[in-house]
C-alpha cells in the first residue's frame, strides 16, 4: 500500500513512518520540517514542502498517487495558539482545506486526520465520549474542530473514507530506540520533566495548582506513542474492510495528574530535581481522559504500551542517549 504521511518529520509522524515502513508499506512524507528533522524519517522518503502552498502538495499527491493519506501536520501548542490565532487557523485549517482539494484532484479515497481531544473544550463529564459537546477554549482545539467539519463535509461530498483519530497526551519514544520527541523549547510534560532530570532546564514548571483535582493539578490521559500509530493502522484497516467513516477518541481511560507525572520521573530517572509552582497557562484543562471504547471494540485496538513507568522509561533512554547538537 502507499501512503503519504503529512508531517511525517515530525515527533508522532515519524513514529507512523516507522510503523508503516516497518509493516511493509511504501511511504513517502511531506513535511516542511519547521518543527520536524529530516534524519527522522526512517526511510529517507521525504519531500520538503508547506501545505500552505497548493501546487506543491498537489504535486507530490499526483506524482506519488497514494492510497492513503496519514495527515499529521499541524501546529499544536496551546498556549502558542491564544497569542497567535490566525497562524493557527491558517496553518492547520487552511493547509488541510488544501490538502483536501488536492486529494480531489488526485482521486484519494482515505484518509486519517490526527485530530485531539482539545475538540472537546472542558469535559463536562470524564471519561470523554466521542458523542460529547464540542467547545474548544483555545484557537488550536477550534482549528482542528474546524478541520474534522471539513473532513466531513468532504468525505460525504465526494465519497472519500476517513478515521478522526481525537488524541488525548501522547508520549514515550519508539522501544527500539531509533526516534525519539526532539524540541528546542519543549511544552510537553513529561520532556520537559526529562530535560530537568538531565540538567538541561533549571527546573519543572507546574502551571496550576487549583484545579477541581485530588492534588490541584491538571489530569490528563497519557498514551505512548507506538499504541497511537497502531491505533491509525487499525482505522485504516477497518475502513478498508467496509467500515464506515468515523471519530475515534484514543487513549488509555486512565489520567495522571502533574505532580503524579513528575514523581514517575524522578522515579524513573533517579533524579531529584526542582518543582516551581506557578498560575495557570491560558488554554489548558482541568482533566481530560479518553473513552476510547469504540476504538477497541468496533475497530479492535489493543494497546500494548499501557504503563506511565514503562512511556516515561521509553522517553528517557531516547532522551539520555540521543545527541542534539548532531541533528538540530
Amino acid at each position: 500500500m502507499k501512503v503519504l504521511v503529512t508531517g511525517g518529520a515530525g515527533y508522532i509522524g515519524s513514529h507512523m513512518v516507522k510503523l508503516l515502513v516497518e509493516k511493509g508499506h511504501e511511504v513517502l512524507t511531506f513535511d516542511n520540517l519547521s518543527n520536524g528533522h529530516e534524519w527522522a524519517v526512517i526511510n529517507r522518503q521525504l519531500v520538503v514542502g508547506d501545505l500552505l502552498n497548493y501546487k506543491q502538495i498537489e504535486e507530490v499527491l499526483l506524482d506519488f498517487k497514494p492510497d492513503v493519506v496519514m495527515h499529521f501536520s499541524a501546529k499544536v501548542v496551546v498556549p502558542e495558539s491564544v497569542e497567535k490565532p490566525l497562524l493557527y487557523y491558517e496553518n492547520n485549517f487552511y493547509g488541510t482545506l488544501n490538502l483536501l482539494q488536492a486529494m480531489k484532484r488526485a482521486k484519494v479515497k482515505y484518509l486519517i486526520f490526527s485530530s485531539t481531544a482539545a475538540v472537546y473544550g472542558i469535559p463536562e463529564r470524564v471519561p470523554v465520549k466521542e458523542t460529547d459537546p464540542t467547545n474548544p477554549i483555545s484557537p488550536y482545539g477550534w482549528s482542528k474542530l474546524f478541520s474534522e467539519q471539513a473532513i466531513k463535509d468532504f468525505g460525504r461530498a465526494e465519497g472519500i473514507k476517513y478515521g478522526i483519530l481525537r488524541y488525548f497526551n501522547v508520549a514515550g519514544a519508539d522501544p527500539d530506540g531509533k526516534i525519539g520527541q526532539v524540541s528546542k523549547n519543549p511544552t510537553h510534560l513529561i520532556l520537559r520533566a526529562l530535560k530537568t532530570a538531565k540538567g538541561e532546564l533549571p527546573y519543572i514548571e507546574v502551571y496550576g495548582t487549583d484545579y477541581p483535582t485530588h492534588d490541584g493539578t491538571g489530569i490528563r490521559d497519557y498514551i505512548h506513542v507506538m499504541d497511537l500509530c497502531q491505533a491509525h493502522l487499525d482505522v485504516l484497516d477497518y475502513l478498508m474492510n467496509g467500515g464506515e467513516s468515523d471519530v475515534f477518541n484514543v487513549g488509555y481511560g486512565r489520567g495522571y495528574s502533574v505532580l503524579e507525572v513528575i514523581e514517575t520521573v524522578k522515579k524513573v530517572t533517579g533524579v531529584d530535581f526542582k518543582v516551581v509552582y506557578a498560575d495557570r497557562r491560558p488554554g489548558d484543562l482541568p482533566q481530560v481522559v479518553a473513552d476510547a471504547t469504540k476504538l477497541k471494540t468496533l475497530v479492535g485496538w489493543t494497546p500494548k504500551y499501557d504503563d506511565l513507568e514503562f512511556i516515561i522509561k521509553t522517553a528517557w533512554n531516547w532522551e539520555k542517549n540521543y545527541t542534539y547538537k548532531a541533528c538540530l
